[in-house]
């Protein structure tokens, strides 16, 4: 297989949100991981050429919002095609702000998951930076939360992609733990 294949590997599909000044940013972005668990941390790449990777350099913030069914693909294309030097994406695509609680940037309203992160380090890979992350708070949707008040990931219909297409997540394979139980 060659290295190039590896690079439209199957991923979650986030808005990155961003801010300067006054002015919100936002693109899409597909790789994304949690990294520990205690402090909750994440690892996020950006190209480095993009307006989002200046600007989560200059604040050291930025908020994740998880992409449901909901999402009409001319969002994802308008967030992960058209710079946000020149566009103003939130008005253009009708995204509400949704207010975060620690931090400056806000996440997006429609999203059923906005996670709020501060930037612990950044390193240079080539093209992208990577940007690790702790996860400051995480707001979810109410109807998303059984009686335990544990996540319902599977009920979201998030959005994930893979090799250049778009898909919803949900079909239960196993679980954690399968195969010592």
């Amino acid at each position: 297989m060659e290295k190039k294949a590896l690079y439209n590997l199957s991923y979650g599909v986030f808005m990155l949100s961003t801010r300067s000044g006054e002015k919100v940013n936002g693109c899409i972005t597909n790789t994304c991981m949690q990294v520990a668990n205690d402090p909750i941390r994440i690892a996020i790449s950006v190209l480095n050429s993009n307006y989002t990777c200046e600007l989560i350099k200059e604040s050291g913030i930025f908020a994740l919002s998880l992409l449901d069914e909901q999402c009409s693909f001319e969002t994802i294309s308008h967030f992960g095609f058209q710079s946000g030097r020149d566009v103003d994406k939130f008005a253009e695509m009708h995204l509400t702000p949704f207010p975060s609680r620690t931090i400056a940037t806000p996440g997006i309203a429609e999203s059923p998951v906005n996670i709020e992160c501060k930037v612990t380090e950044i390193k240079e890979l080539g093209s992208h930076d990577l940007f690790l992350a702790e996860v400051t708070n995480v707001t979810i949707e109410d109807k998303y939360l059984n009686e335990q008040g544990k996540f319902e990931l599977n009920q979201a219909g998030l959005i994930t992609y893979s090799h250049g297409e778009y898909f919803a997540l949900g079909k239960k394979l196993g679980k954690f733990g399968y195969s010592v139980q």
